[in-house]
């Protein structure tokens, strides 16, 4: 076999996207909570990231609204949360990543003391899963940071935020460390630079005129505190291993031309650069200079070189949903992927969004980031959004899934063949939820079909699609039905 004996076969959720009850039990308002859905948007323009303004999120504080601000009733897996357990158990899941929202634990951010109903939600959702089998494998931030710490400090641009942060995880390893042996810092933390408010609650009109530096101070202070609580977590936390998360853009050159050729290595290397940092516990040398060339390089701390240095992680996470060429053709035609725009590639087909599918570019990307950081490696996103159709008798069959996953699986087998150290494989997302680009619900990635769609209509209730038998089997044989 070429998958190992225990394999942690799983798959991947963020409370920000699920949990809905969005005013209940003592939670404040999150970043995610100002995330409108526009339903008169064409659905590939959703890739595209809305720009945030102060008045704006100032606004959707006070509107009590929850069907224009989707991921404030998300699927309802605060009251649902033993009957979806139950179905990811019944799957055979060995993991199951999920988030801690940092508003049920702190509304604001600057509470003294942690709220205790928030506590007591996850402590009864770990309790069930360690009951149920399922290992724990926590996300501490997944861009759901209190909307206070944005408007008042411009988010992670501002370093007091750092000591906020770290209290937040703090609470986390005393109260939910008998649970959780496995944590990761950020989620896609390379994608601050990308969506700067809803990754760091930074937003324009507070950021002096250059939001881009902004948002490189912003992820420097997430690193730094990336590394404060990954040593943190070894210390309070027996047994205990930090990873980071990378959003994994593996990107081709469209031609040989030499130009393109370059064009796509510094793709590669600036998509490296947020793991260099906290595996190796340094800025590499050629992004430093370039950020210095271009005003961007961030303020710091005599002690903040030491501190990257004693955090590094254990193992190595990402997420992976396509590939993108790269050309310096200005004429190229770009398509949408994961937050991203790329060079369309005439080789592969595209989803429904635009994103291009790309199995083989999955065994790249685990080859690539092996032999780079020689650490474990744990995929904690891949899947396949598709808008899925109910029949009559209540079945969907979704064939198009299995297979995007099946061929996924078979090149992941690949690279375990070729010797990568693989921990385990998370689909992102087992079940329907709120998709975080584009705050839609009919946009579908589950092995679980949830009965709700844009507005918020429907009864909630959950119905196992075609794929949930399927990937059943594959967990129960460990890979062997491929």
């Amino acid at each position: 076999m070429a998958f190992p004996e225990h394999f942690l076969w799983g798959g991947a959720i963020a409370a920000n996207q699920i949990e809905g009850a969005w005013k209940e039990g003592g939670k404040g308002i999150s970043v995610a909570d100002a995330a409108s859905y526009k339903p008169n948007v064409d659905n590939k323009e959703y890739n595209k990231h809305v720009a945030f303004s102060l008045e704006g999120v100032k606004q959707a504080a006070l509107d009590p609204d929850t069907v224009y601000y989707p991921k404030r009733r998300g699927i309802d897996f605060y009251h649902h949360y033993r009957e979806d357990l139950a179905l990811f158990a019944e799957m055979g899941f060995k993991v199951l990543r999920l988030s801690i929202a940092w508003t049920r634990l702190y509304p604001t951010g600057e509470e003294e003391e942690p709220n205790r109903e928030g506590i007591a939600f996850y402590k009864a959702v770990f309790e069930e899963m360690r009951r149920l089998g399922i290992e724990p494998l926590v996300t501490l931030s997944h861009y759901e940071m209190p909307l206070s710490l944005s408007v008042k400090y411009n988010g992670w641009a501002d370093r007091r935020v750092i000591d906020l942060f770290v209290r937040f995880c703090r609470t986390c390893f005393e109260e939910f460390g008998p649970y959780v042996k496995r944590w990761l810092t950020f989620n896609e933390i390379d994608s601050i630079i990308r969506h700067p408010f809803t990754s760091g609650g930074i937003l324009p009109e507070l950021s002096d005129g250059n939001e881009r530096k902004c948002c490189y101070q912003g992820l420097h202070h997430q690193l730094v505190a990336s590394a404060i609580v990954t040593k943190m977590c070894h210390e309070m936390v027996e047994g205990s291993q930090m990873g980071c998360m990378l959003t994994k853009l593996t990107t081709y050159p469209r031609t040989c031309a030499p130009q393109d050729v370059l064009a796509a290595l510094y793709k590669n290397l600036d998509n490296y650069f947020y793991a260099d940092v906290m595996v190796f516990g340094e800025y590499p040398g050629l992004k430093r200079t370039e950020l210095k060339k271009k005003g961007l390089l961030p303020e710091m701390r005599e002690e903040d070189d030491r501190i990257l240095k004693d955090g590094c992680v254990d193992f190595i996470s990402f997420s992976y949903y396509m590939s993108m060429t790269e050309s310096v053709d200005p004429d190229a035609e770009r398509t949408p992927g994961n937050t991203v725009l790329g060079v369309k590639n005439p080789y592969l087909k595209s989803s429904d969004w635009g994103w291009q599918i790309d199995d083989v570019g999955l065994r790249i990307s685990l080859l690539e980031l092996y032999d780079r950081y020689r650490k474990p490696l744990f995929v904690v996103e891949n899947g396949f959004g598709a808008v899925d159709a109910v029949t009559e008798d209540g079945e969907i069959h979704d064939d198009y899934r299995i297979e995007f996953f099946r061929k996924h699986f078979i090149q992941m087998e690949k690279a375990v063949e070729d010797g990568v150290e693989l921990l385990g494989y998370t689909s992102w997302a087992p079940i329907d939820l709120i998709s975080a680009s584009t705050s839609q619900m009919s946009k579908r990635y589950g092995f679980i079909y949830v009965d709700q769609d844009d507005m918020g209509n429907g009864t909630l209730k959950r119905y196992k699609k075609d794929s949930f038998a399927w990937y059943k089997k594959v967990i129960e044989t460990n890979g062997e039905v491929l």
